[in-house]
């Protein structure tokens, strides 16, 4: 390396511009060889850098949205469930219902596909630049809990009405006492025209009361805001993790 370059290098670390130290000599090699012009090789490398700080972003998004593992809609078995709109699922896939805030509800039994689709919405609203959080029922009810314990509600609500996608999976898979309802009301609730909200429940919404702790009016107060502006996609079958046993 000359002095030339070494200086050149040290100056582009202090500039945080890692694709510019990695790539810039063979680029400067590559531009003399095949007689480049000065904008040409400007253009290669600031592309570059653009391209390294887009996919560093969205890793990080991916993280912060604690998502339990990468899904895909291409990875989705199709020929499984007994009955699923696969047009309606498609078209949830443009994500437009994200900036009027509107909502995605996926009702059907245990393991007909539901999480893996939530999973999937939620990584391509992290690929679309959109801060998105996964979780499930319980453990809102636990975090918000916990949090009353300590005199944290308020910053904890804030962290689940923050994101412009929250996931909330398996509502309904165990039973919550009021204080859950109370608090899983207030979360979906305030959301209301500000985020969008993805559910997925193994209850039908004649159920649901049974899920916030037998509250009816709790719950149709919940229903009204969540439904004004919702897609509901109902997936029938039996449960995917049984195909082995199916197929034996």
């Amino acid at each position: 390396m000359t002095m030339t370059e070494a200086v050149l290098a040290k100056h582009l670390g202090r500039l945080q511009l890692p694709y510019f130290v990695q790539h810039a000599p063979d680029l400067m090699t590559r531009a003399a060889r095949e007689s480049w012009s000065h904008g040409r090789f400007l253009e290669d490398l600031v592309a570059g850098e653009v391209a390294r700080r887009d996919e560093a972003l969205i890793a990080r998004r991916i993280k912060a949205a604690r998502l339990p593992g990468i899904k895909t809609l291409d990875g989705f078995d199709w020929s499984w469930p007994k009955k699923i709109n696969r047009a309606q699922i498609q078209h949830l896939f443009r994500l437009d219902f994200v900036p009027p805030h509107g909502n995605v509800i996926l009702l059907g039994a245990v393991g007909v596909g539901k999480t893996h689709l939530a999973i999937a919405l939620a990584h391509a609203a992290c690929l679309q630049g959109l801060t998105t959080l996964f979780t499930t029922a319980v453990d809102i009810v636990n975090a918000l809990a916990a949090a009353q314990a300590t005199g944290g509600v308020k910053r904890e609500m804030a962290r689940l009405l923050k994101p412009a996608v929250l996931c909330v999976d398996e509502l309904g898979y165990l039973p919550i006492d009021k204080f859950g309802a109370d608090g899983l009301f207030q979360v979906i609730s305030q959301r209301y025209e500000r985020g969008s909200t993805i559910i997925t429940s193994n209850k039908a919404y004649k159920q649901w009361p049974e899920i916030f702790n037998n509250d009816s009016t709790l719950t149709a107060a919940l229903l009204d805001r969540l439904l004004h502006h919702a897609e509901t996609l109902v997936i029938e079958g039996s449960s995917y993790r049984m195909r082995e046993q199916h197929d034996a």
